[in-house]
């Protein structure tokens, strides 16, 4: 059975697709980003990490097979003598794929593919979340620790000598005296 065998056909007949690989391939390994449609990203992310793992071994061999499925000698050269040395100490995901968003003509969906640098780190490892109740632990030490500096500060607050306040003379209210009162007229 042929099940789970078309992926990746991208509208085209079998022929066209390696030639349409190939060329993206190349403008890949040449320019280090380009901006295709989605589907072709996605197609062209496995092509291209399997011919650098093919630099990474670097025989002769590995030379003429990427020479073969590429069929750019220029291309060739330059990832086998200028790239690999990025990818040298990362185990696999040499691509990045962004989305871009639709394309006006034909709303086609586009994305910006590029090797990633070799001062990449990536994003990490997410961190995993812990329990309910140690997060309730810790919440609950956090506020016991808040109370305590709380009556610490009050605490230290009554042992300073407060200085009396002068208490300040009351004026007579001239703001009251000065408006004079206005009738108003009934709204007809």
């Amino acid at each position: 059975m042929r099940h789970l065998k078309h992926r990746h056909e991208l509208g085209v007949k079998k022929a066209h697709r390696p030639a349409l690989m190939a060329n993206l391939a190349i403008a890949l390994i040449k320019e280090g980003r380009i901006k295709t449609t989605l589907a072709k990203a996605k197609a062209l992310r496995p092509f291209i990490e399997k011919l650098i793992t093919l630099a990474k071994r670097g025989s002769l061999a590995d030379r003429r097979l990427a020479s073969s499925r590429i069929r750019s000698k220029e291309a060739v050269q330059i990832l086998f003598n200028e790239k690999v040395s990025e990818f040298k100490d990362r185990p696999g995901g040499y691509t990045r794929i962004y989305k871009l968003g639709n394309r006006i003509g034909d709303a086609a969906e586009m994305a910006l593919i590029e090797l990633i640098p070799a001062a990449d780190e990536g994003y990490g490892k997410k961190k995993k979340k812990a329990k309910k109740t140690a997060k309730k632990k810790v919440a609950s030490e956090a506020v016991e620790a808040e109370i305590v500096e709380e009556t610490e500060e009050a605490v230290t607050e009554a042992v300073k000598v407060e200085e009396p306040v002068a208490e300040a003379e009351e004026a007579p209210d001239a703001s009251a005296d000065e408006t004079p009162d206005v009738e108003e007229e009934p709204k007809k």
